[in-house]
């Protein structure tokens, strides 16, 4: 049993509290944390960007999604902590396990003659929306709630502290719209909601406002900030010493990132404060004085973040562009090299490990390269099973001249974010890879070749791009794709093509969302076929509904010595043929002539 574990719990009896959550988040609802703020794997030891802990004095839980069951399992043995695995059958939610411990504790006779119980968690990390519905369990079953512990921070003695980073600007070449434009839009459907105020907590949110960068989160460009936005002023709040070398928007006022909630509390009474549940923590919600009117929604800025303007859009196309060549002078030397082990050239093979870390120095090649947009996955045969594998010294693995390597990766570049995931052959296939990966590449296609009308959601693309898996009785643990930020967060909503994130919101042009499917075998081998999607209105138009379609603009060949082409329709063949073409003519200019030509090879009609 993990030593973490049984500290919490001490520190639970200390502070007289029955049952702890720890979640994954940070003060702003981000996926990606600072050091700071990863107290779910210090306690648990697990890894992975998606988890909730829920502990006891005599049981510990964690939920993941399937992304990370397989990951989970590996790094809670022997913790003391039980996976739960998420929308399996017969696995309850978080929910419907307090609400049963709870109601089981409730009902026993020893319970009458206790104090009454507390469920705590730390309401500064837990959003809003997740925090009431924990509230509302424990008010079933007259339980408190004592959400201002931090019982982790309590026990974590060499804890990371919390500094930012030095905050740029984003050039308006990149950005394409200035502050004065993007709060002059805000403000408008601030009015349209009926708020007179709007606190914003999520990063990306405050990144895009004012077309500023930082460096406070691994992987996503932002810094630690807060915003209130008044009918008179705009109030954002930093750590001190982090705005020195940046240029801060004309009007804005700088206030100390520590102070927020307390300008919170100070609103002046009858205000309409806005808030997004779903980003804002339950702490914050909790400190609204009672003559605040509270609109819970989703922050106007999120969706027009998500709708990229014509200047992110063609940047976006450019940094695809260098980071199709970082991927294909990647893949052009993992295919030599591997050729070299099969021929006996070289006594020694790559790793996962090595793989990635020469993607990453073919990327750092380019210009505008900030840097990665993800922790790259490279996971070969079994490893590529694993739906988010993190290869570490302990399970890299050497690479073989044969079977699959899944390296699903990005960069963060002043142009754009990239997100690309290929399936390389090493070597010789089995027919039941060639099977699978043809099949994978008909749901990508499925996707990618989609026409639709205004309205279309997310949820019915996911059935599409499923279909020609399901005819062979086939599927995958995780949504097909997910929106990209604009030199921010690689997953961005509300975009969202899956079945559960997609129902509400329909894809619309501006909308840059990934196309991922794939199928995992768990103990053999892993295929996904990503690229990033722009929805934008389709040249042939009717008299009716508005009609929309995509347009694919990554740039890297799909595994020709993979792809059955007799398992293929001929539209679907043409589609390849489209697409292998416009890459060779978008990247090979920027080539060698060697990998050039080896890419013309690569890019031959099927």
């Amino acid at each position: 049993m993990k030593t973490e574990l049984l500290e919490l719990r001490k520190r639970m009896t200390e502070k007289g509290i029955d049952y702890y959550i720890v979640p994954s988040g940070d003060y702003h609802g981000s996926e990606y944390l600072n050091d700071f703020f990863k107290t779910r794997k210090y306690v648990s030891g697990f890894t992975g960007s998606a988890g909730t802990l829920l502990v006891t004095q005599d049981e510990a839980k964690l939920w993941t999604d399937g992304r990370y069951f397989i990951q989970a399992e590996k790094e809670l043995e022997g913790s003391g902590i039980d996976l739960m695995k998420m929308l399996e059958p017969g696995v309850p939610s978080i929910e419907e396990e307090l609400d049963r411990i709870l109601s089981s504790d409730s009902s026993s006779d020893a319970a009458q003659s206790e104090k009454k119980k507390v469920l705590g968690f730390d309401g500064m990390i837990l959003d809003n929306r997740r925090g009431k519905a924990f509230q509302e369990i424990a008010d079933k079953y007259d339980v408190s709630i004592d959400f201002d512990n931090d019982l982790v921070g309590d026990i974590w003695e060499d804890r990371p502290s919390l500094n930012g980073s030095s905050i740029w600007n984003l050039p308006l070449s990149s950005a394409g719209i200035d502050y004065s434009a993007k709060i002059s839009q805000v403000r408008a459907l601030m009015d349209e909601a009926g708020a007179t105020h709007h606190f914003i907590t999520g990063l990306a949110e405050n990144a895009w406002l004012y077309n500023l960068r930082g460096r406070d989160v691994s992987y996503t460009p932002v810094f630690f900030s807060f915003t209130l936005i008044s009918p008179e002023e705009v109030t954002l709040y930093l750590l001190p010493g982090t705005y020195d070398e940046c240029e801060i928007p004309e009007g804005v006022n700088v206030r100390n990132y520590f102070i927020a909630k307390d300008d919170i509390k100070d609103l002046p009474k009858d205000s309409v404060l806005l808030m997004d549940p779903g980003s804002v923590s339950y702490a914050f919600f909790k400190c609204v004085p009672d003559n605040i009117k509270i609109l819970e929604q989703l922050s106007p800025i999120t969706r027009l973040k998500a709708i990229k303007n014509p200047v992110e859009i063609e940047s976006t196309i450019n940094a695809h562009t260098k980071d199709g060549v970082a991927m294909v002078n990647f893949i052009y030397w993992l295919k030599q090299f591997m050729k070299g082990c099969a021929d006996g050239k070289y006594s020694a093979a790559p790793t996962e490990i090595f793989a990635s870390d020469y993607l990453e120095s073919k990327r750092r090649e380019q210009d505008g390269f900030i840097e990665l947009s993800f922790d790259t996955i490279s996971g070969y045969m079994d490893h590529g099973a694993i739906i988010h594998y993190s290869a570490t010294q302990a399970t890299d693995k050497e690479l073989k001249p044969e079977g699959f390597l899944l390296i699903d990766s990005g960069g963060q570049y002043i142009d754009g974010t990239t997100d690309i995931t290929r399936t390389v052959a090493l070597g010789p296939l089995t027919d039941k890879m060639i099977e699978c990966y043809t099949a994978v590449l008909k749901g990508h296609i499925a996707l990618a070749t989609s026409a639709f009308t205004d309205g279309f959601t997310g949820a019915e693309l996911d059935q599409i791009t499923r279909a020609p898996l399901k005819e062979k009785g086939l599927d995958y643990k995780h949504g097909t794709g997910h929106g990209v930020g604009h030199v921010l967060c690689v997953h961005e909503g509300p975009n969202s093509i899956s079945e559960v994130g997609g129902k509400d919101q329909p894809i619309i042009p501006g909308m840059i969302t990934s196309n991922e499917p794939g199928v995992y075998f768990e103990g053999e081998f892993g295929i996904r076929i990503e690229s990033e999607i722009l929805c934008k209105l389709a040249d042939e138009q009717t008299e009716d509904l508005p009609a929309y379609d995509f347009r694919t603009i990554t740039y890297c060949p799909f595994e020709p010595a993979a792809i059955n082409k007799d398992a293929l329709t001929p539209e679907e063949v043409d589609f390849v043929n489209s697409y292998h073409k416009e890459v060779y003519e978008t990247l090979s200019p920027h080539l060698s002539p060697e990998v050039a030509e080896w890419l013309k090879e690569e890019c031959r009609p099927l």
